[in-house]
């Protein structure tokens, strides 16, 4: 009954259009009032737990930080000309460019909506312009935004390692090589596609430019390097490595790329009489503009939308967390677990039951707050089957990477709809016919735990 009850208040306040935050909030006091033996004052410590037991939710702001920098600054458009000039010439090449991209986007946002706003802003009306279809074009960058919430660092993964209590670090070496072979299958379903329809492709622009764009692109690219490669070599936590990056995002945007701050649109000192002074008049210039920055509007306008951000996730998960502290007091993922394992439900019938209830949940409801609520549910399911944590939260991740093209509620199709100035049913109709090959690699990623867990297994 306490079960029944906390589940059709959930629903119904979402239903009547309640934010699920709010929901999950309301539907978690009036049974703790009603039927738990669990005082009032139990609710102010589990919002305050929720934040203080959970260090690697201190990431979230840290990283959702870093993907504020980069994304007002032009590092997207930097990662856009490296990828351009890597398979730019390939038959269909501009659309595999935007998809690399993607890919190298998502490795530095670790946001699905981010990487797609900042990628497809730039990419898809230039593809239209090259001679390629507008819809096909959206259809690309919308399913090759998915890959933000997989190719680590993701802040989807986060959420669920602080659901579960799983090692965040081997959440990240897992999703390493499904977001390469997402990416990868994308890639070539374009080049079929564009050998078919004779869609039209750049020219090599030669070594050098290759070269110059890969320099131009470091920045961005040193990232990468410098968060994965602190949290695989063990020099770093995911949440130490996160406050790195926000740091390291802040210089190159203000003080090396000059996209924001007070050295914007200030050029860099190449010539001068002797090149000793050109260099230090070029670092004088950029120890004098690091207090300044920090009380500039541009700085100040990033940083608070990066707040905002935060807070509003935050506050999501603090209300989960409540959520699911109610199911634990009430013992309900154990009654369910028990149920389950009575049927004699082998593992892979149990992991065909979880893809289809994700799957239907990513229409209706936010990713973060599906693991929330769904992860406390399943995570005992999956124990007692044998099935391997990390291989669950990678199933369930690359499932929240389909809602997030799937209506009524998909992220990237509005961001889509809103970068194109198209209707949403537009956006709906680029990005479907792309779906097939995410439930096809959704089934590869349930069944062959291998992809996921090679990583992990090798670096420890």
């Amino acid at each position: 009954m306490t079960t029944a009850f906390l589940f059709i208040l959930l629903f119904a306040a979402m239903l009547i259009g309640i934010p699920v935050a709010l929901s999950l909030g309301l539907s978690s006091i009036v049974t703790i009032l009603l039927f738990s033996n669990d005082s009032l004052s139990s609710i102010a410590l589990k919002f305050f737990s929720s934040a203080s037991d959970h260090y690697t939710l201190l990431a979230i702001p840290f990283f959702i930080l870093s993907s504020a920098f980069l994304s007002t600054g032009g590092v997207a458009e930097r990662l856009i000309n490296f990828a351009n000039n890597c398979v730019g010439h390939i038959k269909g090449g501009l659309a595999m460019a935007s998809v690399l991209a993607c890919m190298l986007f998502a490795a530095v946002s670790g946001s699905s909506p981010a990487t797609v706003a900042a990628i497809g802003s730039l990419v898809i009306a230039g593809m239209a312009r090259a001679g390629y279809p507008e819809k096909f074009a959206a259809g690309a960058i919308a399913n090759a935004g998915t890959l933000g919430i997989l190719i680590p660092p993701s802040i989807v993964m986060l959420v669920y390692s602080a659901a579960t209590q799983t090692s965040a670090a081997k959440m990240f070496m897992a999703g390493l090589i499904p977001g390469v072979m997402m990416g990868a299958i994308l890639m070539l379903a374009i080049y079929i596609t564009a050998r078919i329809k004779d869609m039209p492709r750049l020219p090599f622009p030669g070594v050098g430019p290759l070269f110059a764009s890969a320099a131009r692109a470091s920045g961005g690219l040193m990232l990468i390097v410098i968060v994965l490669g602190a949290i695989y070599g063990g020099v770093a936590s995911p949440t130490e490595a996160a406050a790195v990056s926000a740091v390291y995002a802040f210089l190159i945007a203000a003080l090396v790329y000059r996209d924001i701050g007070p050295l914007k649109h200030t050029p860099w000192r190449q010539k001068d009489e002797a090149t000793g002074v050109a260099v230090l008049r070029n670092a004088v210039q950029m120890v004098i503009a690091i207090p300044r920055s920090a009380w500039h509007p541009d700085m100040r306008e990033t940083v608070l939308d990066a707040a905002k951000t935060s807070i509003m996730l935050l506050f999501i998960i603090a209300n989960a967390m409540l959520f699911a502290h109610v199911l634990t007091t009430e013992r309900i993922p154990h009654s369910i677990a028990q149920t389950i394992v009575e049927w004699g439900l082998p593992a892979w019938g149990f992991l065909i039951v979880v893809n289809i209830l994700l799957l239907v949940a990513g229409n209706f409801m936010e990713p973060s707050a599906i693991l929330l609520i769904m992860a406390p549910i399943l995570f005992p399911i999956a124990m007692q089957l044998g099935i391997d944590p990390i291989h669950l939260g990678v199933i369930m991740v690359v499932n929240m990477e389909i809602g997030m093209i799937t209506p009524p509620v998909g992220l990237n199709l509005f961001v889509t709809a809103g970068i194109t100035n198209r209707s949403l049913g537009w956006a709906m109709s680029a990005a479907l016919p792309w779906l097939g090959l995410l439930l096809i690699f959704l089934l590869m990623i349930t069944y062959i735990p291998e992809i996921s867990l090679f990583l992990p297994e090798i670096l420890g």
